[in-house]
């Protein structure tokens, strides 16, 4: 008899070949550069249920540029493997044609121009138009969040989040899950999702005192769908009170609770459930991970690490959806359910190009209304840029070596670090950088630049802790986000080293000189999660810097050099 697992990769390898996922069939039309809305969106709808996903929004509403990484270094047993495929190699692997639209979604190479020439990406209405399309196709398609969705923005921090969950209601969601969220504050966050119209989900969110799961954030919701009994389980971001500032949530406890989830798992299964949905904010290595500990999941929805893959991975029993992020793609999953089971899928990634969908007027004008009354704020040119800025890639982006110049000069310090987060869309070469642009790669809630001394001692520890986050070889202890950006500061990373041993050569860059351990150097930062932590806001040292600077140019960064790949 065949085994679930065998049935499953046998359809993930009909999906390969016969365009099952539809990745396929949207990549040879972007080769003949012929896309229409309509190509974008058609699908040739499957089984009785279909799942709409959405994440990491990070509150824009409007279309943008957004590169993706060129290098994602994987380790241990995730080394080689999606999402850790990145440029030339990613387009080999799912077939994709140079200087096609596909390219640009996908891939970072060539980015200024494929972007000059296929336009932005992304925009809430045109989110919004597809959605409905797809609902129009399956009226009854269930549409998940997978959060990071209320932060990022000038209006988003202005509004305490209010615009995005204007917007986002709008979009009819049925349920999502949280992290950045929870940045805007406790008593902000439960304001908000107790009036939330859907579900807001967490089965690893728990009261930080009774150590009890939290009654605001239910660990699931049941769905009837299509004559399926459908379970969605939510699961946010586990490092709360690590990655960002637990003292802003000092009610809440998280953690990964992977022996929990599969209590919960078995409960829903327990009660019928034909269909278990985990609509996750894990990231993908760990939602890999958690797949082949928990038995019964039959999707991953992931997010949080902001991959974008054309198919479906399958980690055991279990197929994981990625998603992409900042409104970039939605993606469709089409499951046949019968007698209780999965019996097979068909998934489609929908690149959201901006100047080939139509806007829904509707969320349009919601959208502008949102806006208007920051508008003169939003839009005032603040200089222009020579360079690409993006901010994506294991060590260093435009961006943030122009926020760490801004640090250094505004600041007057001798070295610069800042968080490798991966939100923010991009800039190209001789564009305007606006106001808003700015607040795009800085907007926090704990956004102080603080100027400090640190040894050459602690600033190892710093840099080997951060690394450990990062390229741990067990999943379950990367918690998230790339490495620590430095300015003024080079140094030499083995990846392959265990913690404690993998950065050396710490130079100062200004002088050449090695890093003292025992000497005392003025360091300039911003998004420290310490209470209490002093400064002006990050957006203000940058905007000062721009502004003096009136055209900026970033030179490419040589500071890191890695090895161990």
């Amino acid at each position: 008899m065949i085994s679930r697992r065998d049935f499953l990769q046998t359809g993930m390898a009909a999906s390969a070949i016969l365009g099952a996922s539809s990745f396929g069939q949207w990549g040879r039309l972007a080769a003949q550069q012929v896309l229409t809305q309509d190509q974008l969106t058609q699908f040739d709808t499957f089984g009785n249920v279909s799942l709409i996903h959405v994440t990491d929004i990070h509150a824009q509403m409007k279309p943008i540029y957004f590169r993706e990484p060129s290098i994602n270094i994987g380790v241990g047993s995730n080394k080689g493997e999606v999402p850790h495929v990145t440029g030339a190699d990613f387009r080999r692997l799912y077939g994709i044609d140079d200087g096609s639209p596909a390219h640009y979604a996908l891939s970072s190479g060539d980015f200024t121009a494929l972007a000059q020439g296929y336009g932005r990406v992304g925009g809430l209405d045109r989110v919004a138009t597809v959605i409905n399309q797809i609902r129009s196709d399956r009226p009854d398609a269930l549409l998940l969040d997978g959060g990071d969705t209320w932060h990022g923005s000038y209006t988003c921090y202005h509004t305490e989040g209010q615009d995005m969950v204007n917007v986002m209601n709008a979009l009819k969601p049925d349920a999502m899950t949280f992290h950045w969220e929870f940045t805007l504050g406790s008593d902000r966050v439960n304001e908000l999702v107790e009036g939330l119209p859907f579900a807001a989900l967490g089965q690893n969110i728990f009261d930080a005192e009774w150590d009890e799961p939290a009654e605001l954030f239910p660990p699931y919701k049941f769905f009837e769908r299509g004559g399926v009994k459908i379970a969605v389980i939510g699961q946010a971001f586990p490092y709360m009170p690590i990655a960002n500032p637990g003292w802003m949530f000092p009610e809440y406890a998280f953690g990964i609770r992977d022996e929990h989830m599969q209590e919960v798992v078995d409960d829903v299964r327990g009660q019928g459930a034909e269909l278990v949905v985990l609509l996750s904010h894990n990231g993908f290595d760990v939602d890999k991970k958690m797949a082949g500990i928990v038995t019964g999941i039959d999707v991953i929805l992931s997010g949080h690490t902001h991959d974008a893959l054309p198919e479906p991975v399958l980690a055991g029993e279990t197929i994981i959806v990625a998603s992409g992020s900042n409104g970039k793609f939605v993606s469709r999953v089409d499951l046949d359910v019968r007698d209780g089971r999965m019996m097979g899928f068909r998934h489609k990634l929908i690149p959201i190009f901006s100047d080939v969908i139509t806007p829904d007027p509707e969320v349009a004008t919601l959208i502008d209304e949102q806006r208007a009354p920051y508008t003169d704020q939003l839009n005032e040119v603040i200089g222009q840029t020579d360079s690409l800025l993006y901010r994506r890639g294991n060590f260093n982006g435009s961006w943030d070596d122009l926020i760490c110049d801004a640090l250094l000069s505004e600041r007057e310090a001798d070295i610069a670090l800042s968080p490798g987060v991966r939100w923010g869309p991009s800039l190209l070469p001789g564009q305007d950088i606006t106001r808003e642009d700015i607040w795009n790669v800085t907007s926090m809630t704990y956004g102080e630049a603080y100027r400090t001394e640190m040894t050459g001692e602690f600033l190892h520890v710093v840099l080997e802790d951060v690394a450990d986050n990062l390229f741990n070889p067990d999943p379950y202890y990367q918690q998230g986000g790339d490495m620590v950006r430095t300015g003024g500061l080079g140094y030499r990373i083995d990846i392959s080293l265990p913690q404690g041993s993998r950065i050396t050569d710490l130079t100062l860059l200004k002088t050449g000189e090695a890093i003292d351990p025992a000497k005392s150097y003025v360091v300039a930062g911003w998004a420290s999660v310490n209470e209490g932590t002093e400064g002006p806001m990050i957006w203000d040292v940058v905007e000062d810097h721009i502004a003096r600077q009136g055209t900026v140019t970033v030179a490419p960064n040589t500071s890191v050099e890695v090895i161990g790949l």
